[in-house]
């Protein structure tokens, strides 16, 4: 049961992500809805450095944030799938995903929408119940 539950929590993980890079790169769906919102950023460098802009570290936090999510899904699912003895005889790795459920939990609480709330609340109970059946 704690396999399928890091599979299915990590699954969701990665579906998330990957929708949130498709979104990044072939739609406009984190466009500002006032155009000269976009252009402004578009225009404008951080204090931090005139190397880029603020729309460019912009795409890249969006991009950087989906691979994230990815690579939680691209390590937890085989590992589940092929050596799960790993995570069960090891603490570390039986509560990462927790720590990494909750984090992200705390950022969509505070700063996302409904949506990523949903999923990311889906799996860290997946996650959380999984630590505990593994621990117990």
């Amino acid at each position: 049961m704690a396999q399928a539950l890091i599979i299915i929590g990590a699954s969701i993980f990665g579906i998330l992500g990957a929708i949130h890079l498709l979104y990044t790169f072939f739609t406009d769906k984190f466009n500002a809805y006032d155009s000269s919102v976009t252009e402004a950023m578009k225009g404008v460098s951080p204090i931090l450095t005139k190397e880029t802009s603020i729309w460019n570290a912009w795409v890249g936090f969006n991009a950087s944030h989906s691979l994230g999510a990815i690579l939680v899904a691209c390590f937890y699912i085989p590992l589940s799938v092929s050596d799960f003895n790993v995570i069960q005889q090891s603490v570390w790795f039986s509560y990462l995903p927790v720590i990494i459920g909750l984090s992200y939990l705390i950022l969509a609480k505070r700063y996302w929408f409904k949506i990523p709330l949903i999923g990311v609340s889906i799996s860290t109970v997946c996650f959380v119940l999984a630590a505990a059946l593994i621990n117990t």
